[in-house]
């Protein structure tokens, strides 16, 4: 794996390290060093607790989330160790911490920690367990921070890129093009890395495309058109066909003689008049040296009148001499209108000239798109193959963050509860299990946890599920496919076996096989329809009883 060779030597069992090296134990909050240091000292840092790791509302004011993040808590958790770099800086920052807590953190690494999860690239809800966690409280204590610091994220950005593959339909290729707009390098390795995995087709992105094999995709930008001043700056100007048979010793007098018959084509004579000859020496120039993937940026100075009859000229050019240019890039403008009429252009220059396919030359866009954007496009028309998205996809400029928490459910076999007066924060207790249960037509109906102990849900057997909290929500299921979410990724000293850690590439397939399943209205933009979260009756009973008993009763006098 490339990933591994990147990262250097792995210490857990073969799993590489963390993707970013600044992913070490010390990645975390100074509370989580505070409350191991009190656990420690009560001796209670050895209580076996079991987290769950969730969020509570769906971004974007949709109905659906992806889970992102997995592989790389298993590499973190894989490879935990404190050097002594690190136990040297804890005792500068708590000098009043006893000795014998350092060399207790000294000793400790998550061999003794045990990871449920739902796999990476699933379509997940609010309130189901992403993540349950296992193990010695004060040690999964400090896996609390990096390990949402490592899900929030990746689960947003892939979220954010599945929604802009949904509104911009199958068809359509997705460039992420987020590096520079990024929140730092790691912001943007992350970005490219998800966008990807939610359904984008390749990145900008050179060191992502090292790192995970994600295809990069890129041209020339706008410095480099205006950098040239005409056609008289180009001075290697031969070009030997694409199979070797013959060469062209002046290739940029044969773009100046298809620019001439262009203006002079039955279709398109009058359309445009003079263009510019800087930007057809810096086109001609850059076919030059890329003849087999030549696609131009044609909005340097007058889209209509200049790129595209420039862009055409040297993509006839290169087709006399046996090679296909790829496309053009509008970046400016009125991106529906100038596709449309670029395609009519170029199904001119097909009638005219004979030339096959012309008229499907692929057309990108770019320029601050986003959702909204491509749906407005698709609502007025156009004729874009390809749109290349970054600052809203990357920055995921409609939602900060999912806001994921990490939340103690039982301790030394003691269910516990978390209350709030706002109800959607009070926790669901107790070590649990959770099932995707599908109906007749294929598509999942809802997702019901249960007690660990309890039996699980039977194909074609009635089940009664329960909203969590409201007691007037509740339905009968009788589950036509039953499916466990929670695998085990690291299973610590226990006996399960370890599920596997799949490709990107797996997982975006993945991704998009599970955005399939699901029912289309609970997918849609405007207005979807929430997907039912429940409980099953004996886990509702018990919740309520542990919320009477824990919430303190008021006095009135």
């Amino acid at each position: 794996m490339a990933e591994s060779a990147a990262n250097g030597e792995a210490r857990g069992g073969g799993v590489p390290r963390p993707t970013n090296p600044m992913v070490t134990p010390l990645l975390t909050d100074l509370y989580q060093f505070t409350m191991a240091y009190a656990y420690w000292k009560a001796g209670k840092h050895l209580d076996r607790a079991v987290f769950d790791l969730y969020f509570r509302k769906n971004p974007f004011g949709g109905e659906f989330t992806i889970f992102g993040g997995l592989e790389e808590c298993i590499r973190f958790i894989a490879n935990f160790k404190f050097t002594e770099e690190e136990i040297k800086f804890l005792r500068s920052v708590m000098p009043t911490c006893e000795d014998g807590f350092f060399e207790y953190l000294s000793s400790i690494d998550c061999s003794d920690v045990e990871v449920y999860a739902i796999p990476e690239g699933y379509v997940v809800f609010p309130k189901v367990p992403l993540m349950r966690i296992e193990g010695p409280v004060a040690v999964v204590q400090l896996l609390e921070t990096p390990f949402l610091s490592l899900v929030n994220y990746a689960s947003l950005v892939t979220t954010n890129a599945a929604r802009h593959r949904l509104v911009a339909g199958k068809s359509k290729n997705l460039l992420e093009f987020g590096l520079r707009r990024a929140q730092g390098p790691d912001g943007g390795i992350s970005a490219s890395r998800y966008s990807y995995m939610g359904g984008f087709d390749a990145t900008s992105n050179v060191a992502a495309g090292r790192l995970f094999g994600i295809p990069i995709r890129g041209t020339h930008s706008h410095a480099f058109v205006s950098s040239f001043m005409g056609l008289d700056e180009i001075t290697d100007k031969a070009l030997t066909s694409s199979d070797g048979s013959n060469k062209c010793e002046d290739f940029v007098s044969l773009v100046k003689n298809w620019l001439t018959k262009i203006q002079d084509g039955s279709s398109l004579r009058g359309t445009f008049g003079e263009t510019s000859q800087s930007e057809l020496a810096a086109f001609t120039s850059y076919a030059l040296a890329f003849p087999n993937s030549f696609l131009a940026l044609v909005d340097t100075y007058d889209v209509m009148r200049s790129g595209v009859p420039n862009f055409c000229a040297v993509a006839l050019a290169l087709n006399d001499m046996g090679y296909k240019a790829v496309g053009i890039r509008l970046d400016s403008g009125d991106l529906a209108y100038l596709s449309v009429e670029t395609r009519k252009f170029f199904h001119s220059i097909e009638k005219d000239f004979g030339i096959v396919g012309f008229g499907k030359m692929n057309i990108t866009a770019s320029n601050d798109l986003n959702e909204e954007t491509i749906d407005a496009l698709n609502k007025q028309g156009h004729e874009v193959d390809a749109f290349g998205i970054g600052t809203y996809l990357v920055t995921c400029y409609a939602q900060a963050a999912l806001g994921c928490v990490f939340k103690l459910v039982e301790i030394n076999k003691q269910p516990r509860i978390k209350l709030s007066e706002d109800v959607t924060k009070v926790s669901i207790p107790c070590k649990k299990k959770s099932y995707r249960l599908y109906g007749k037509e294929g598509y999942p109906l809802v997702d019901i946890m249960t007690g660990e102990d309890e039996p699980g849900p039977k194909i074609g057997e009635r089940l009664l599920c329960r909203h969590p909290f409201n007691e007037s929500k509740r339905a009968y299921v009788v589950p036509q496919h039953v499916e466990e979410l929670l695998k085990c990724y690291w299973p610590g000293n226990s006996s399960n076996s370890r599920e596997e850690l799949p490709s990107l590439h797996e997982i975006r397939a993945r991704c998009i096989q599970h955005l399939e399943r699901m029912r289309p209205d609970h997918m849609r933009r405007l207005n979807p329809t929430p997907y039912k979260v429940s409980v099953s009756a004996k886990l509702y009973d018990f919740i309520h009883f542990l919320w009477l008993n824990e919430a303190p009763v008021g006095e009135l006098q």
